[in-house]
């Protein structure tokens, strides 16, 4: 079955990015000159996404409005002769089917993704959370679809992190297939020190079957005391297998300041009009 539908979580508070994201979330700090939710529904619609839900909460309404057409503005930039601006910021309206659902008390990833139960129906999905931009050349989310297609099991997009990190992330149990993919069959979540599986962790993107909304009703509360989607795909682990995708692509944790600055710097390079000036500015510091 083609994936055609993708859930992006965007719901949490941002305390790692405070004070910046008190009065504005997170997803709408730019980089450069694009919102970070931009950059993550654009991956899921060049994958082929057509429908995507994205779970806000409380005081994101500006995520909203982002994604929504502004005729006086869009007047206004053609009057003025701004044809390209105003090109883009119609083809952000028109990205896919942009819909929107508030998770209305703060009760972990595995809630979240429950309140697109409805949406998804009985079909898979893409999960792109909204603290993760990942540049590469093809989508990760095209990634996974790709083992998908091959396997028909959940796919997780996974990384290896330092050890000293991986009691941030959930550790997962891998048997090498071929080349970046990986079988898992389980996974810890947040190890203790030397409880780890491997170094390998979900690192923002996962392609999940419809059974796990069915798991997460009945999943107890677990790291945080809240419902973590890591302990639901555990879950399909240990029952069928997932497949690891050890994705290609450079990712940027958008939650974190330094890997922040870092994608500010690594985008901004690559911008048509930023990347020359500032790699002059950049080599003046040397």
């Amino acid at each position: 079955m083609k994936v055609k539908k993708a859930i992006i979580p965007a719901a949490g508070f941002g305390s790692r990015m405070l004070p910046a994201s008190k009065a504005v979330p997170k997803e709408m700090l730019p980089i450069v000159d694009k919102p970070t939710i931009q950059y993550i529904v654009e991956e899921a619609a060049a994958a082929g996404a057509e429908d995507i839900l994205i779970i806000t909460s409380r005081g994101k309404g500006a995520i909203e409005d982002h994604f929504d057409r502004l005729p006086e503005l869009e007047s206004a930039l053609l009057a003025s002769g701004k044809t390209e601006l105003y090109e883009s910021l119609c083809k952000c309206s028109e990205l896919a089917n942009i819909v929107f659902i508030r998770q209305q008390e703060m009760r972990g990833s595995g809630h979240a993704i429950l309140k697109g139960r409805s949406f998804v129906g009985d079909e898979p999905f893409l999960v792109l959370y909204g603290d993760d931009v990942i540049v590469s050349e093809i989508p990760v989310s095209k990634q996974l679809m790709d083992a998908y297609d091959e396997f028909g099991l959940s796919c997780l997009g996974i990384q290896q992190v330092a050890e000293k990190d991986i009691y941030m992330y959930s550790s997962m149990k891998t048997k090498p297939i071929r080349d970046n993919l990986y079988l898992i069959d389980d996974m810890v979540e947040k190890p203790a020190p030397g409880a780890h599986f491997s170094l390998y962790a979900i690192l923002g993107r996962c392609l999940l079957t419809p059974e796990i909304f069915g798991i997460i009703e009945n999943q107890e509360p677990g790291a945080g005391g809240e419902i973590q989607i890591t302990d639901s795909i555990r879950t399909v682990a240990n029952k069928s297998g997932c497949i690891g995708v050890d994705f290609i692509g450079n990712r940027y944790d958008v939650g974190n300041k330094l890997s922040y600055v870092k994608a500010q710097i690594e985008i901004g390079l690559a911008h048509p009009e930023t990347g020359e000036a500032l790699r002059a500015y950049i080599n003046s510091l040397k």
